[in-house]
C-alpha cells in the first residue's frame, strides 16, 4: 500500500456500502421532489420523472460511496487509491447516463415504429 505525507485527518474510516445506500435515498428523494414539481407543472411527462429520479439515485449513490471511499484512503494517505476510487465514480455516474441515454433512445425508435 503506497502512502504519501500528504493525508488529512479525515476521522474514522466510513463503511462505503452504507454511504452508497444512503447517498441514493437522499439523491432519489431530491430528484422525485424537483421531478414531481416539473411533473405537475407541466414540463415533463410521469414517465420522464420516474426515469430521471430513478437515474439520478442510482447517480448519487454512486458518487457518494466514491467518495466516501476517496476521503477513507485520503485519511490513510494513500493518494492513488484515492484518485482510483473518484475514477471509478466519474465512470460509474457516466456509465448510469450512458444507459439512461441508450434507453431513452430505445423507447424512442420504438414509440416512431408503432405509428
Amino acid at each position: 500500500m503506497a502512502t504519501s505525507s500528504l493525508s488529512i485527518n479525515t476521522g474514522a474510516p466510513r463503511n462505503v456500502t452504507g454511504h452508497v445506500v444512503s447517498g441514493s435515498l437522499a439523491a432519489g428523494a431530491l430528484a422525485a421532489a424537483i421531478n414531481y414539481n416539473k411533473y405537475k407543472n407541466g414540463e415533463i411527462q410521469k414517465s420522464e420523472a420516474i426515469n430521471s429520479s430513478i437515474k439520478l439515485s442510482a447517480q448519487g449513490g454512486i458518487a457518494t460511496g466514491s467518495a466516501i471511499a476517496a476521503a477513507n484512503y485520503l485519511g490513510q494517505g494513500n493518494i492513488v487509491n484515492m484518485l482510483t476510487a473518484i475514477s471509478v465514480g466519474v465512470m460509474g455516474v457516466y456509465a448510469v447516463e450512458k444507459v439512461s441515454d441508450k434507453l431513452t433512445q430505445r423507447k424512442e425508435i420504438e414509440a416512431e415504429e408503432e405509428k
